[in-house]
């Protein structure tokens, strides 16, 4: 059941002096723009309003989860520090004497509203903002990033290697509820880690023919490490299989873990077989589809992305196209599976841009990867009077001529600034790795960043208007 405010009144504000009631001026301001009945409209779908228990009030959530972003704090290290302050305690709207929600209570809900709710609230945000007319829409610039998903680097052989060792965990727990107790499965994960840990020791070797016969042993390894995976996985469909008609018997707290660890006994399954035939491919001197490999056994919908950085070449994640103001404000932000093209993403974005403000912006600035004719056409169509976005390949004449004039170039140099815009973001918004798996979870993590921002951002400019 939906709760929106805390309306049970405190004996301590009465008693502790004002020194110690005041918030800080950020938070003051934050504070006064979220308590705003619009903010709770997101939430509603999500609850019943009459069934279930009452859920924390939603002016503590939100306030909580700008906490979070705001200054990059885990849930639990969240709860530590709010319950250590009096001035957070009452940005939160949590009585000094009261308790504060579990960690585990913040992570239910932000994965329960789901992305819609977070993507609903940004817009609330913005709608406030332009009516407020702290929002300009002059001149905006867009740029693409990679957020990373929370993986380790991927290798055939560690793939491989954790894949056994997840089947051999799932089936333990699936006998430890009492289901295929008689099944026979071999638990290969001490087999597995001695293989990876042996890779090691070869490729310390040095010389040309001592890497090619380190190369062939790390093949050889790998080779090995797939069969130990398929005889895992070919036992594991045994389990589950036993594993399910077991289900129908049981009853109580039994059945509900029996069934948890069936679902993921499949799902791991299915990500195994996908590990070994990418391994076998590269085993036979091929290479898989970046499109479609699998680079994490529980973020399945990462990609390795080339954004020819020289520290990076390649990065596992989402794609993630911000769009920003001459004020910092970022006025639209998408995050999109593998590596999209650019340019089909950026007249969309502006014409979202547009319904928001009430108008297209006057100048829109991009880099390279963004130039294309038909972009040019489409942002004038939508009513945008100056482009400047320089285009890819060679160019005649006249595109020389205009791309060279004071007023382009201005705007060019001007579009570099997004690429600051989205080091802060990654810095100081924790947008540089999401720590939510999968693409729902990467646009979560990202639209909270977001949402935390642009708070700032905001909040600030309202108050220097004023």
């Amino acid at each position: 059941m939906l709760r929106t405010r805390n309306v049970q009144p405190s004996l301590w504000e009465s008693v502790l002096p004002e020194v110690c009631l005041r918030l800080p001026a950020e938070l003051e301001r934050v504070d006064a723009w979220l308590d705003d009945e619009r903010f709770f409209a997101p939430f509603v779908p999500h609850f019943s309003a009459r069934m279930g228990r009452p859920s924390i009030p939603m002016e503590t959530y939100l306030r909580l989860m700008f906490l979070k972003h705001r200054y990059r704090l885990g849930y639990e290290s969240l709860c530590a520090e709010v319950s250590d302050s009096i001035s957070w305690r009452r940005f939160c709207r949590i009585d000094i004497d009261g308790r504060l929600p579990h960690p585990t209570t913040l992570m239910k809900l932000t994965t329960r509203c789901g992305e819609q709710a977070i993507a609903a609230l940004n817009e609330q945000l913005l709608a406030k903002a332009v009516e407020a007319r702290v929002v300009k829409t002059g001149k905006v610039r867009a740029d693409t990033t990679v957020v990373s998903a929370n993986v380790d680097y991927p290798t055939d052989t560690g793939l491989l290697a954790r894949a056994v060792t997840r089947i051999s965990r799932l089936v333990g727990r699936v006998r430890a509820v009492g289901a295929a107790s008689r099944t026979p499965f071999r638990d290969r994960s001490r087999a597995a880690r001695r293989r990876v840990r042996s890779i090691a020791a070869h490729l310390r070797l040095r010389g040309a023919q001592a890497r090619e016969q380190a190369q062939a042993t790390v093949a050889r390894i790998t080779g090995q490490l797939a069969g130990l995976a398929r005889q895992s996985a070919t036992e594991a469909q045994a389990v589950l299989r036993n594993a399910r008609r077991a289900v129908a018997r049981m009853t109580g707290r039994a059945r509900g873990r029996l069934r948890r660890a069936v679902n993921e006994l499949a799902v791991i399954l299915h990500r195994t077989d996908t590990v070994i035939a990418q391994a076998r491919i590269r085993l036979a001197g091929g290479k898989p589809d970046s499109a479609t490999r699998l680079v994490s056994l529980h973020d399945p919908d990462a990609r390795p992305i080339v954004k020819g950085r020289l520290g990076k070449p390649i990065e596992f994640g989402y794609k993630a196209q911000i769009v920003d103001n001459v004020d910092g404000i970022v006025l639209d932000h998408t995050v999109e599976e593998g590596n999209p093209a650019d340019a089909p993403q950026l007249a969309p974005a502006i014409a979202r841009i547009t319904q928001r403000t009430g108008g297209p912006p006057r100048a829109v600035a991009a880099d390279r990867g963004y130039g294309e004719a038909s972009v040019e056409t489409t942002l004038h169509d939508a009513g945008v009077p100056t482009v400047a976005i320089p285009r890819k390949g060679p160019t005649g004449i006249a595109r020389q001529t205009h791309e060279r004039q004071p007023g382009f170039r201005r705007l060019v140099k001007w579009r570099t600034g997004c690429e600051g815009r989205i080091s802060h973001l990654k810095h100081r918004y924790d947008l540089h790795r999401t720590r939510l798996d999968g693409l729902t979870g990467a646009r979560i993590w990202c639209g909270y960043g977001i949402l935390a921002h642009n708070l700032t951002k905001i909040t600030a400019l309202a108050a220097a208007r004023a």
